[in-house]
């Protein structure tokens, strides 16, 4: 059993490859590009909270992994360039938007999905949630989820069609916790950040970050796509990063129900096609539940 089961994770990391990390090593122009290695498929059965910074537990990533995040934005000023940036290397990211600014400007927000990046939350107005009612604090992130979907999709709603969400300065507290498991929403936190909140040069924030992450090794980076100079930072970044032996790895949400169910007739996971022992059928439910959690159970 052990053995089917080390055999069918092999397989469903290698399924884990999206197009976009695929295509990572023919990046157009650039056979030196740091690319993205893979996609992580992440939901809250599995993982609610993540980021050692504020919770005990971060993404199951590799040594020398890394998941790039950007809050605040979209900013007109900054966010394009963080975006050439990313392109010129065939990276992929998490955006973490706020509400106001993505009503401000939807252009980016669309850039940003159509560029094969991540969109997560972070409330309309950046408030401190904890310091506030329960029933506020839910509303001001449901207004943001749905200004965000707004811009994205052309539907305001609150269930967001990227269930991942960041409090603003990490303000969170039990009750909301609770609340966005409940609704089945991963809460983001942080394995190391570039303190870019601070005024300093791009080269000062490089050599701060790169410091950060070569002492924990791998996680969850946090940066902001609001400021002019992690904008000029970000590519000598990247650059390094691939020169470090770094990997960057895509966070996703799980696939929609339309596909779990595919995944039953074994077109997900086709290694489960010619899966006729028991114990191999149970290794290949085993590995759903792994990877899709409680959605693979329904």
């Amino acid at each position: 059993m052990r053995a089917a089961i080390a055999a069918l994770l092999a397989a469903a990391f290698l399924e884990t490859l999206s197009p976009a990390a695929a295509s990572a090593a023919d990046c157009p122009g650039r056979p030196d590009a740091l690319g993205t290695a893979r996609t992580l498929v992440v939901n809250a059965a599995t993982t609610p909270r993540v980021g050692r910074k504020h919770f005990p537990d971060t993404l199951p990533l590799a040594d020398k992994e890394l998941v790039l995040t950007f809050d605040d934005g979209p900013w007109p000023t900054t966010t394009p360039k963080v975006l050439e940036a990313l392109k010129a290397e065939c990276v992929r990211a998490t955006f973490f938007l706020v509400g106001r600014n993505a009503d401000a400007h939807p252009q980016i927000v669309r850039r940003e999905y159509a560029e094969g990046h991540s969109i997560g939350h972070h409330t309309y107005s950046h408030p401190l949630l904890a310091h506030m009612p329960l029933a506020k604090a839910e509303a001001e992130i449901d207004r943001g989820i749905a200004r965000d979907e707004l811009a994205l999709h052309g539907v305001a709603r609150r269930e967001p069609s990227t269930p991942f969400f960041r409090f603003p300065g990490f303000a969170s507290n039990q009750p909301l916790l609770d609340r966005m498991q409940d609704r089945g929403i991963v809460v983001f936190g942080a394995d190391v950040w570039a303190s870019d909140w601070n005024p300093m040069t791009p080269e000062a924030e490089l050599q701060l970050l790169l410091a950060r992450i070569d002492q924990v090794g791998r996680g969850i980076v946090l940066l902001h796509d609001t400021k002019a100079q992690t904008a000029r930072m970000l590519p000598k970044l990247l650059r390094e990063l691939k020169v470090r032996g770094y990997s960057i790895v895509h966070v996703v949400q799980p696939p929609p129900p339309s596909q779990i169910e595919a995944g039953r007739g074994h077109r997900v996971f086709p290694f489960c096609r010619t899966a006729e022992k028991s114990s191999a059928k149970q290794a290949c439910g085993h590995v759903r539940r792994l990877i899709f959690g409680s959605y693979a159970a329904r």
